[in-house]
């Protein structure tokens, strides 16, 4: 059985579209709210440990991640890039 575009999540709107899922996410944790794992994983479509990999990713390419618990949910947020 090969796998076809149909068993994708369909996760990106038509707006979105040109942008990649890394830069979807990176964009979520710019916003000064921050965003849940939970909110990662839905938005690209990635199953937990592979958003906490990519989160781990960011880091080693030195991007600051914060991350606070706000009412008992933990939030990410992007506090300086790698360029910085």
């Amino acid at each position: 059985m090969t796998k076809t575009s149909a068993l994708k999540p369909a996760v990106l709107s038509a707006a979105s579209a040109s942008k990649t899922k890394n830069q979807l996410v990176i964009d979520a944790l710019s916003r000064d709210d921050g965003v849940t794992l939970d909110e990662i994983s839905s938005l690209a479509g990635w199953l937990p440990h592979s958003t906490r990999s990519f989160l781990t990713g960011l880091k080693k390419k030195s991007h600051i991640i914060e991350s606070d618990k706000v009412d008992g949910v933990r939030r990410y947020r992007i506090i300086a890039n790698g360029a910085a």
